[in-house]
């Protein structure tokens, strides 16, 4: 942890918190994660967007509902470009 969180421009306690779930990553250190760890990018900023989602709409009752609407509108705008 000492060497990776110069490298987000953070302190250890910092990236810590993030390990631990009390704090979240920016989106613009995706891209380092991705290469200290060597893993792709697209891979990570996925489950770093589906984190943000889960984050805002974790209380929500009608969460599931929601999601399959805006899930139907981005099929909807994908075949209309196509």
């Amino acid at each position: 942890m000492r060497q990776v969180a110069p490298l987000l421009e953070m302190d250890t306690a910092q990236l810590s918190k993030i390990e631990k779930e009390l704090r979240r990553l920016k989106r613009e250190q995706i891209p380092t994660i991705a290469h200290i760890l060597k893993a792709d990018e697209d891979e990570l900023l996925i489950l770093w967007m589906a984190d943000q989602i889960h984050a805002m709409i974790k209380d929500e009752k009608l969460a599931n509902e929601a999601i399959q609407v805006k899930e139907e509108k981005i099929k909807f705008k994908k075949s209309k470009k196509k």
